[in-house]
């Protein structure tokens, strides 16, 4: 995902603002911990088929992976901005 040049509302420089690693990471650890416990619950308290798990998990962690990313990304930048023009 691109960042934007300028801000559409207060004109701030963004070509130069990168979040790095930050986002997957804060994705891998959060969705990678709650979508364990998940499949545990999943599988211990309902005991479905293999199937349902193979269905299931990637269809809600696919949309929640790109949401976090998204805001994550977002989150740094504009701590980062935050910092650096106090």
């Amino acid at each position: 995902m691109a960042v934007v040049p300028a801000c559409a509302a207060c004109g701030l420089d963004l070509s130069a603002q990168d979040s790095g690693d930050g986002p997957a990471v804060l994705g891998i650890f959060v969705l990678g911990a709650l979508t364990m416990i998940g499949a545990f619950l999943v599988e211990f308290r309902l005991e479905p088929p293999l199937w349902v798990h193979a269905l299931l998990w990637p269809a809600l962690l696919i949309p929640a992976a790109i949401l976090t990313m998204r805001f994550g990304k977002a989150a740094l930048i504009a701590l980062t901005s935050r910092q650096r023009h106090p």
